[in-house]
């Protein structure tokens, strides 16, 4: 079935280069944050670092995200608070953690169309389109996507994980390299070419972060468990801090978690002797207060925040202004 989803993919592309499919345009700035495959490649915590650091420049920033799997189909502002059953896990992720507005809806530009009207603002806005590598019919000014050796040797949809091939990768502006990967990495991003040229490279660095505010007490003998798209990463970024869980249990991405999965948590956790539980955030706000009480009668649960920083902020805010000559503020202070 990959090449009849690749066929109609090449289709769709072409149907919008022809124009017979319409892009719409935002009034405001749109970068556009995302991948080549369908999960894991850590498109959310780049989102926030990005959010965080065109915040603290002076821009007001806005999130446009899809929420995969939600059970609403509404466009909303997302609240750090809200149910994420309704929203989407990510959504109330990105609104906890932001400290930015975020908008949620499959429509995108309608998404962006009630964020510019519901947030005026005299600063320079700018709209971070989530997952948005694969969304043509929302404009955007730059696109940046991420790529991992795990993209490299993957396949398209149904067989593999990606959603396109990794060809498309040439048609990005910025591509995004972990630090450990980025050697390997270079030459296949060197090796693509396009009539925009090669797009730039950022490195980023990726931590975990135990604990929500380092207030809880690392359980020493943990149970983890998670449902994102590749749990193998996360059991071995814990590892890699010196933390291994005595078992890991593994939900498929964007699992909603219910009763029975708390009890077999805990059955398994109890069977292994294990003295609490270490999770990461997405699943974190799945848990409601209910189903948190229980899990915690076996001991803490640990909170696994996935961090991520540039190693070279600075050239990163001036290639985005030499992409987008209006996100340059003092041309705005100047007229």
């Amino acid at each position: 079935m990959s090449p009849l989803y690749g066929a109609a993919l090449a289709l769709k592309k072409q149907l919008f280069a022809w124009g017979w499919l319409k892009r719409n345009h935002l009034e405001s700035t749109v970068i556009s944050i995302g991948s080549v495959s369908a999960g894991g490649a850590g498109k959310t915590p780049v989102v926030l670092m990005l959010a965080g650091i065109l915040r603290h420049r002076g821009y007001a920033v806005r999130i446009l995200t899809r929420g995969y799997k939600r059970s609403s189909e509404m466009i909303a502002r997302v609240e750090p608070f809200d149910d994420a059953r309704w929203h989407g896990d990510e959504p109330v992720l990105l609104a906890q953690r932001s400290g930015v507005p975020v908008y949620v809806g499959a429509d995108r530009y309608q998404a962006g169309m009630m964020a510019e009207q519901g947030e005026p603002s005299e600063k320079l806005v700018v709209h971070l389109l989530d997952d948005g590598f694969q969304h043509r019919r929302l404009a955007r000014d730059i696109d940046i996507v991420l790529l991992t050796q795990e993209d490299v040797e993957d396949t398209l949809l149904p067989a593999g994980n990606l959603r396109e091939p990794l060809e498309a990768i040439a048609q990005a502006d910025v591509v995004v390299l972990r630090e450990d990967e980025a050697d390997t990495l270079r030459s296949v991003v060197d090796g693509l070419s396009h009539s925009k040229g090669r797009p730039s490279i950022w490195i980023i660095r990726r931590r975990l972060s135990l604990g929500e505010g380092g207030e809880v007490t690392l359980p020493t003998m943990p149970f983890a468990f998670c449902g994102i798209a590749r749990p193998e990463n996360f059991t071995r970024m814990l590892a890699a801090q010196g933390y291994e869980a005595m078992q890991t249990v593994a939900f498929e991405d964007h699992h909603a978690y219910d009763e029975d999965d708390i009890a077999r948590l805990m059955q398994q956790a109890r069977a292994v002797e294990a003295n609490g539980f270490v999770t990461t955030e997405k699943d974190a706000v799945k848990l409601t207060p209910t189903l948190r009480d229980r899990l915690e009668t076996v001991g803490p649960i640990v909170v696994a925040r996935l961090c991520v920083e540039l190693l070279d902020e600075k050239q990163a805010l001036e290639q985005l202004v030499a992409l987008v000559g209006r996100l340059d503020r003092r041309r705005r202070q100047g007229r």
